[in-house]
């Protein structure tokens, strides 16, 4: 025995309640050693933060780079200090040190309070009062209404007779449901501290796991017999950290998973890390320009020995070489001239580009969430972003994928109908004695209460759900639910679907009143009580689609109710009136109504007495549960008789139609996936313009797969699609006239699981091609009956396809968590399935017509700002460096540096990183407006077209033709000439002074001259930072600093503005620099320009007199 279950203990813990061994010869008693109850979200100790933190830095590459040129700067003797690389990268990795040990130390915080929280134990029969941290596993806890679970615990017993306790579970999964949960019968009798420290029991369990929703165990309650009375445990027993008591007084309940093995913790996961595209050009561009640097280190190197071959310019007489000098290997000297060069230029590498563009990200982050036009009234909320890292990407999206309830619509359920037999009822059709308008044709309940089918369908609503019954519900302080003087119930459920139900039975005159005592009470339509014994419920779930009640009526006969998804029912049905009721389902289906099948079976006592056999084998197995339950479900749930379906409607969200219109027109390809059956979804497609009325629609499903195989039909689509596409030409093939033919594709599930299924024959295993094919050339795809895993298999396969698409999910329940985290832009949406969806979605919004602003507004702007900040940080740093690769040919490649080391240091972190910085912030090159009216300019910055490579190229030529013009325009201006009036000469200093002036007007007013959009900060930035360097100069120049060793600069600067001809050089080559770009943009606007270009130079529609700016 103590082999068997030393065995099963990898798989499975024993918890002792209460820490009480089991009495002598029951079992052997093996204590376990378990974690405390802390939990830890932080990332860094106070020891560890300083290594941990640098070593996580210089992960990048740019970061170990500049690291490794510091050290070279250090070890050998170079050109430049070593502060001129060090003092950046030193800033650099301080400010990214700050920000996340601030993040951090918040995590601590949040941590302590969590884990310093008062608890309530029993000890000896007495309530003792801990710190949460110090519970262990096996404490049992006492916990009262409006208290949040310290940890994972068993319900051992409640304040309520029938052993039941109301939870929320808003802070694990967002439901803000109330959920029943349950204590083991045998337990629940034990209601006092007393009473609870007499139990003796141990809790088998399977090893912690994140699934929230499956838990396997039983219980062994040993009484004064030798044998354990044996229970099972499942999920409805299990207490979970984080959720909230609610109307239930107190509970005891036993703690089985403690701090960081609690669900919720398991839960913690990190998101893998998405990169934007913008991010992958970077780092492209990063490579081109370290090959660059290495070229011009290696020519520079070569060219300094040719020179220095002659030994009259190697070793003049006034520069003799010491001895050991002469001594060292030539390869030796070779390479520490390589790594002084590589020092010289290594400026063309931008360090603080990355901190610009972690600020730019940050900071634009905060417009979303600023943004008046996204905040919801009814929610009270506005706009979220988890993740700054993928504001642009919102720029790039050319696949959307949304999920359809909650998301399109409202998921608020209406109760529209009901079909018994064939016949069609409708809630409050006669109204005062007159029929209303839609009712004509329905038949009209009559008050008679008849036998037969009709009454026992109503019955069956009534019965067969999970809704829980409120006297009274508070909101906002006022008492909902006081109707006329008497008290009304509020029904409450964790499915809107099943609220509509039974609300639609109390209008049709059958109403839930409660559940006490383990009876169902419902009153009939002539006020009479009819009690139910509830024996069994079958739970809903997304596999089966259909959830049964088993109940005993006062007459003693045993009654199996059954409702589902009409796939999930028909094929269990033996009789009723199939055809009549299926023939409404279809027609309800096609109106985007939400169907649901209602049927029932007799048990005899025998029939009974054998399902619950079968129940309790699969409830107590320990492993595979789930299995041996849906087999035990499936062979019970058979056999039915038919009765009835019901029709609920979903609403389309406000303005859902149109923000799907918009994407289309920006280009981009929707796909609604769904778990919804066919016709509903396609329904909702056309209510919501996903597919207009001169759409053909191509089917790729089960019912057509059956009559054809799935090699024909695949074929036979793709030669629809690619003849019409065939014949399509180039002016439709810009998607922007809609004349050609439009198509739409419909697949369900199963037929998606046969298309990915790698084939066993070599012949058939390319599907998955012709299926993308297909998608490509429809306008809006449909997948429906789509399980959760299925809907990111989906976007995995767009992802993965040749071209390599941007893709986003959108969805508001738990079941699209998995496409959200899959796809490269995942948007939450705050809805009533909770807030899971929203807590792990790089971006959260009150409602599905917010998007288009996202997109079409916020997406493009950042786009367009990021993309000028990259190419603008390498072009200025080409025209900062290039002319100190051209200086080198006139100083015999000695190394010299052209520019003073404080400008070296000072050019990216003080002189040109503002002005950048804020025009990454706040440039607005449209009109927002017109960019909502508009959506097809997000055409025009789609598949990353700012940051291509000939635009990288155009940016690289024109800074080292600037650099040309700079080094060689004060070059030739100053050949043979005395510059001051006393008749001296320039010296190297004033020299690249000079260059560097005209280098510094010249790129900050490139940036001007882009700028569309000025504001007073532009403004005071653009013209502070030139006025800063002419200040700084002057005081760098002007006094004569005691920390200096040399002076080199001294009165340089004065000098310099003290000459008529430098002003001139300085204005003439700043003009000469900037005239290419200027007419390179006037010649494209007038002979090529793009749609946005048009717009810039007049706009198409009269603007508004003021415009309310971002």
């Amino acid at each position: 025995l103590l082999q068997i279950r030393m065995r099963t203990l990898d798989w499975n813990r024993t918890v002792y309640i209460g820490h009480k061994e089991p009495p002598p010869g029951a079992e052997a008693y093996i204590p376990q050693r378990f974690p405390d109850n802390r939990i830890v979200s932080s990332k860094y100790t106070f020891w560890n933060f300083v290594p941990k933190n640098l070593f996580e830095q210089f992960r990048r590459i740019a970061n170990f780079y500049f690291l490794i040129i510091f050290l070279v700067q250090l070890i050998i003797d170079t050109p430049t200090s070593p502060i001129t690389s060090g003092l950046p990268l030193f800033f650099v990795i301080t400010v990214t040190a700050i920000k996340q040990g601030y993040e951090d130390w918040l995590r601590h915080k949040a941590d302590n309070s969590i884990n310093q929280c008062p608890v309530h134990i029993i000890q000896h029969g007495k309530v003792v009062r801990k710190q949460s941290r110090k519970l262990r596993v096996g404490d049992v806890v006492r916990v009262k209404e409006d208290e949040t679970f310290p940890c994972d615990l068993i319900l051992l017993s409640s304040s309520r007779d029938d052993g039941t306790c109301f939870v929320t579970t808003a802070s694990l999964d967002g439901e803000s449901s109330h959920k029943t949960y349950y204590a083991v019968q045998d337990t629940k009798a034990f209601n006092t501290e007393e009473e609870v420290d007499t139990l003796h029991a141990t809790i088998e369990c399977e090893q912690p796991q994140p699934d929230l929703y499956k838990f396997v165990g039983r219980i062994n309650i040993y009484l004064d017999r030798d044998e354990p009375i044996a229970r099972p445990l499942g999920s409805e027993n299990l207490l979970l950290r984080g959720a909230t008591l609610k109307n239930t007084e107190c509970i005891y309940a036993v703690a089985i998973y403690t701090g960081m093995e609690t669900k919720m913790a398991l839960n913690y996961q990190s998101k893998s890390q998405k990169r934007s595209a913008v991010e992958k050009s970077m780092n492209a561009y990063l490579i081109v320009y370290l090959c660059i640097l290495i070229s011009k280190a290696l020519i520079n190197t070569v060219l300094k020995y040719v020179w220095q071959a002659d030994p009259n310019r190697d070793e003049p007489w006034y520069n003799e070489k010491t001895e050991t000098e002469r001594q060292r290997h030539i390869l030796i000297r070779a390479f520490t001239d390589f790594l002084a060069f590589m020092v010289l230029f290594n400026y063309i590498i931008p360090v603080s580009m990355y901190v610009t563009v972690e600020m730019q990200k940050f900071l634009g982050s905060y417009f979303i969430t600023w943004d008046d036009e996204m905040f919801d009234e009814e929610l009270g909320e506005g706009a979220l972003v988890n993740t700054s890292d993928l504001n642009e990407e919102l720029g790039q999206v050319e696949y959307v994928f949304t999920d359809k309830t909650g998301t399109l619509t409202e998921n608020n359920m209406e109760f529209i109908e009901c079909c018994v037999d064939g016949h069609v009822y409708v809630p409050h059709a006669i109204c005062n004695g007159q029929i209303m308008p839609g009712a004509a044709s329905m038949d009209m309940i009559d008050s008679s209460p008849g036998p037969g089918g009709r009454e026992l369908f109503f019955r069956a609503l009534c019965l067969c759900h999970t809704v829980q019954v409120k006297e009274e519900e508070t909101v906002d302080g006022i008492k909902r639910g006081i109707h006329q003087g008497k008290a009304t119930s509020v029904y409450i459920s964790s499915s809107p679907d099943e609220v509509a139900l039974v609300e639609g039975m109390k209008r049709l005159g059958f109403t839930y009143l409660r559940l006490k005592d383990s009876h169902m009470e419902i009153q009939n339509r002539d006020d009479e009580i009819e009690r139910f014994e509830l024996l069994e419920v079958l739970n809903f779930d997304s596999v089966r689609r259909r959830m049964s009640v088993i109940v005993k009526s006062s007459t003693g006969e045993y009654y199996l109710f059954c409702k589902g998804a009409d796939s999930a029912v028909f094929p269990r049905v033996i009789s009723g009136k199939v055809e009549q009721v299926r023939a409404r389902v279809e027609h309800n289906a096609v109106e985007g109504l939400r169907t649901l099948c209602v049927a029932y079976k007799k048990l005899s006592p025998a029939e009974y007495e054998e399902v619950c056999h079968q129940l309790s084998s699969a409830k107590l197995a320990l492993q595979d549960r789930e299995k041996k339950l849906a087999e035990a479900y499936d062979s019970i749930e058979r056999d039915f008789i038919l009765l009835g379906a019901t029709a609920v409607e979903d609403r389309l969200q406000d303005k859902a139609a149109d923000t799907i219109e918009s994407l289309h027109k920006a280009g981009m390809k929707v796909w609604v996936l769904t778990g919804d059956k066919m016709e509903t979804a396609a329904a909702t497609c056309y209510a919501s313009k996903l597919f207009r009325r001169n759409t053909q629609i191509l089917e790729l499903t089960t019912k057509r797969t059956e009559e054809q195989n799935l090699h024909d039909v695949l074929f036979d689509l793709s030669r629809t699609v690619l003849r019409q596409h065939g014949s399509m030409t180039r002016e439709t093939l810009s998607g922007l006239s809609n004349e050609y033919h439009d198509y739409g594709l419909i697949i369900d599930g199963a037929t998606l699981s046969a298309v990915l299924k790698p084939s066993q024959e070599g012949s058939g295993g390319n599907y998955k091609e012709i299926f993308l094919e297909i998608c490509r050339n429809c306008s809006a795809v449909l997948c429906c009956r789509m399980a959760p895993l299925q809907k990111a298999q989906i976007v995995k396969l767009i992802k993965a396809s040749k071209e390599h698409p941007i893709t986003l999910a959108i969805g508001d329940g738990a079941n699209d968590v998995s496409m959200i985290l899959e796809a490269h832009v995942g948007i939450g949406i705050m809805g009533k399935e909770g807030r899971q969806a929203a807590r792990n979605s790089d971006y959260a919004i009150p409602k599905f017509k917010h998007l288009k602003k996202m997109l079409l507004v916020h997406g493009h702007y950042y786009y367009i700002r990021i993309s000028e900040l990259v190419q603008y940080f390498f072009y200025k740093n080409v025209c900062f460096i290039f002319p100190q690769f051209l200086y080198q040919f006139f100083c015999g490649f000695s190394q010299q540096p052209l520019y003073d080391t404080a400008y070296l240091t000072l050019y990216n972190i003080s002189f040109t990183s503002l002005p950048i910085l804020l025009y990454s912030l706040m440039e607005q090159h449209i009109n927002m407006d017109i960019l909502k009216r508009d959506p097809s300019l997000y055409r025009d910055i789609a598949k990353n077209s700012l940051l291509r490579w000939p635009i990288f190229i155009y940016w690289t030529f024109l800074g080292v033709f600037d650099a040309v013009v700079f080094f060689f325009g004060a070059f030739f201006l100053f050949d043979n000439t005395t510059f001051t009036s006393n008749g001296q000469m320039f010296g190297n200093w004033t020299f690249g002074t000079l260059v560097f002036t005209v280098l510094v007007f010249t790129v900050t007013l490139k940036l001007a001259l882009d700028t569309h959009y000025w504001t007073w900060i532009n403004h005071f930035v653009i013209w502070g930072s030139l006025l800063f360097y002419i200040i700084f100069s002057l005081l760098w120049g002007g006094i004569i600093w005691p920390f200096l060793n040399y002076q080199r600069m001294y009165y340089v600067f004065m000098q310099m503005l003290s000459s008529g001809p430098a002003w001139l050089s300085i204005i003439l080559l700043v003009v000469v620099s900037l005239l290419p770009d200027v007419v390179k943009k006037v010649l494209c606007r007038a002979l090529w320009p793009t749609t946005t270009e048009r717009i810039q130079v007049s706009p198409p529609w009269p603007l508004p007199q003021a415009f309310s700016w971002a």
